[in-house]
């Protein structure tokens, strides 16, 4: 089973809506991250939980 490292992105209620989504963009594109769960609150903030999975390297025993 693979596993996953999570990552926390709080965006506040005064952000539009396209400057989160270029902020999760380069999160994707450059930090390899991926959308895990997004909740949005009664107050207009939104919390983003995303993911990314840990590759783990085997040494070379030769």
């Amino acid at each position: 089973m693979p596993e996953y490292e999570f990552v926390d992105v709080y965006v506040p209620r005064g952000v539009t809506r396209k400057e989160a989504t270029r902020l999760l963009t380069d999160h994707a594109e450059y930090g390899h991250w991926e959308l895990d769960r997004l909740s949005l609150h009664s107050d207009g903030s939104r919390r983003v939980r995303l993911k990314r999975r840990i590759i783990r390297q085997l040494r070379a025993t030769w």
